[in-house]
């Protein structure tokens, strides 16, 4: 099976600025126009509920993937294309990555930090060559940027690694980094 959607990683809260969700119901949207599905964490609440709403509401197919408890507390979005109950988070995430063309992260906590450098060190260690991408909304991931950076300066990250993990500010230079611009937008703009 071809990887035709981009997997996304976000908070299953909306955080604190109305920005966050702006940012994520834009991506749902651009996927359209961008010939993607979207596989995301299946829930239904914060960040990924708005998500997968925008992404519904302009057609995208949208695919969940949900640990049996998450699913058993009622936390999955009930209107997806396809909801997929997993055993775990080990299961879920590798259900996601089977079908991801890329990773899209999103503002989120431990879950979502815990899926991006997941998804960068297979990267690193070469079990995938798909890009990942970070949306700095309202430079959210400052911080977690300097933080690398010194871990690169401490040569705990190697300079050829430290580009696996692309870094844009909105929607429309994210989608470019990954190479998935929609293709009505130039890619050198």
């Amino acid at each position: 099976m071809a990887a035709t959607h981009l997997c996304v990683f976000c908070g299953s809260a909306p955080g604190g600025h109305p920005d966050y969700r702006r940012a994520a119901e834009e991506l749902g949207a651009a996927l359209a126009p961008a010939g993607l599905g979207l596989v995301y964490g299946g829930g239904r609440e914060g960040l990924m509920g708005a998500l997968a709403d925008a992404a519904l509401a302009h057609g995208v197919e949208v695919v969940g993937v949900i640990p049996q408890r998450l699913h058993d507390a009622e936390l999955g979005h009930p209107g997806l294309h396809e909801l997929l109950v997993v055993d775990g988070m080990a299961e879920r995430k590798a259900a996601m990555a089977a079908r991801a063309r890329a990773f899209a992260v999103l503002p989120g906590g431990f879950g979502t930090l815990e899926e991006m450098f997941e998804a960068v060190s297979w990267a690193q260690l070469g079990y995938h060559d798909k890009p990942v991408g970070l949306l700095n909304t309202r430079g959210y991931f400052d911080r977690l940027l300097a933080f690398l950076e010194h871990a690169a300066n401490e040569a705990f990250v190697r300079p050829e690694h430290r580009p696996l993990l692309n870094t844009a500010p909105c929607v429309p230079s994210l989608l470019r980094s990954l190479a998935i611009a929609p293709a009505t937008e130039p890619l050198s703009a």
